[in-house]
């Protein structure tokens, strides 16, 4: 029952704009307004796609008797697992499409974090299988070979998922942070790189999403020029991988910390306190012909940032500490409530869930980034409560592009108010095109 909203409502972000500079130029000369209007929108209300739900994620195992095991030695507890992200691969020469969810390990009784949901159908949802194999998550990093705690998930452009695995359970460090690609194609393991020491803090670190930033795409390209950015809202920073230098630093700073102001967070009347740094991470798209920036934001926080890729990307800019290239971060707009994680598709719309109103609202990243132009698209205040994964695949079969969501209810995880007889975790699908054009999801 999401609300579709009109052309004519969604301004800017149904038409295409031919902007011939960068409009993040305009923030210095002409700084969104501090106080905006109210939001307004439709109070109807239409159907939301839902692909997949749950109760309780449902997870398979290599044999019944692996079940019972970790059941009776608390490595599975079945109200343990919490869903954060998804993503989806579309094989390139047709085949149906792959479901990726990850559930990290913040307690124990989570038998695997990465995983892809399959076609069996439980009590309470589709059953989920440890992806690449049960064998990579079974030791709960006493192997550091393996995987330890998986929160987000980038499938790039040539089908290599991109893995950011934390390394740690309840803030213990079993293993280094690291960087884990697979070929989607085959299965295998095609990459590896464990932080150094320099690039986070033990027993502070927890390493929550990942942005592979291609450089060299398909056609042309083979995924090889590649820098990644990490996402460490627990130790208020953002860390940067250069993949073919093979080296990574630590950006830390007024601009990664969280606002105390916002560290109450409600959703759908229900309030928990956390005050976390970067968490949301996007670039500017190649082929716009703009100046490419990292966009990002904490969720203890009301503003966008963005940052220079050519400032961010050189190691030597980052090493005054505190101090360092201050002056080239730019503050974007406030919105005045959280949103979580986000998404821009190749065209330059960004996408993110807002806790309140609670739905899907979006931005021509050419424009000013205010309440006149951070306009909603879709809400529900059910179906939509904390959007905690989004991505935006390119569907292979016409090239057009989907926004995909999954909502997990953490208000109610965090309250102890969540209720396992209801429905808590929802992945859905939107067409980006139809949703920029009002005609909603389908």
């Amino acid at each position: 029952m999401a609300v579709i909203f009109p052309p004519r409502l969604i301004l800017a972000l149904a038409v295409w704009i031919a902007c011939p500079s960068l409009c993040l130029a305009q923030y210095h000369i002409n700084p969104p307004k501090t106080v905006f209007p109210d939001f307004r929108f439709p109070s109807d209300h239409k159907d939301t796609p839902i692909v997949f739900e749950w109760r309780n994620l449902q997870y398979g195992f290599p044999s019944e008797q692996e079940r019972e095991q970790v059941l009776r030695n608390g490595r599975y507890n079945p109200d343990s697992p919490i869903p954060i992200d998804i993503d989806v691969y579309y094989p390139p020469n047709g085949g149906a499409p792959r479901h990726f969810v990850t559930s990290p390990r913040f307690g124990q009784g989570v038998p695997f974090s990465l995983a892809y949901v399959t076609n069996v159908q439980r009590e309470n949802g589709s059953e989920i299988q440890a992806y690449p194999s049960y064998q990579w998550h079974s030791s709960h990093g006493a192997n550091c070979d393996g995987l330890t705690s998986v929160y987000r998930v980038h499938i790039d452009a040539c089908g290599q998922m991109w893995v950011l695995d934390s390394g740690e359970i309840e803030f213990v460090q079993h293993c280094a942070p690291q960087v884990v690609v697979f070929d989607l194609a085959t299965d295998q393991l095609i990459h590896r790189y464990r932080l150094p020491e320099t690039s986070y803090k033990a027993k502070v670190s927890r390493f929550v999403n990942i942005f592979a930033d291609i450089r060299d795409p398909p056609p042309s390209g083979q995924c090889k020029d590649v820098f990644a950015y990490l996402a460490d809202p627990t130790s208020k920073a953002i860390v940067v991988y250069d993949v073919v230098g093979q080296s990574s630093w630590r950006i830390e700073n007024k601009f990664t910390y969280p606002d105390a102001r916002f560290g109450t967070h409600t959703v759908a009347g229900e309030s928990f306190e956390l005050l976390d740094g970067p968490l949301a991470l996007a670039v500017t798209p190649l082929g716009l012909g703009l100046r490419r920036h990292l966009i990002f934001h904490a969720l203890t926080n009301e503003l966008e940032l963005a940052i220079p890729l050519d400032v961010l990307n050189n190691a030597t800019n980052w090493q005054k500490g505190f101090s360092s290239s201050l002056s080239d971060f730019i503050t974007l707009g406030k919105r005045g409530i959280q949103c979580a994680t986000h998404a821009i598709s190749r065209r330059g719309f960004w996408f993110c869930g807002f806790l309140e109103p609670i739905g899907i609202f979006g931005w021509d990243i050419r424009r000013p980034y205010n309440r006149e132009n951070v306009q909603p698209l879709a809400l529900n205040p059910v179906t939509l409560q904390f959007v905690s994964g989004m991505k935006i695949v390119r569907r292979p079969a016409d090239g057009q592009e989907e926004l995909w969501l999954l909502s997990d209810r953490l208000q109610k995880i965090f309250a102890g108010t969540i209720d396992y007889r209801e429905i808590n975790y929802r992945v859905m699908r939107c067409d980006v095109e139809g949703l920029l054009q009002g005609r909603g999801c389908f």
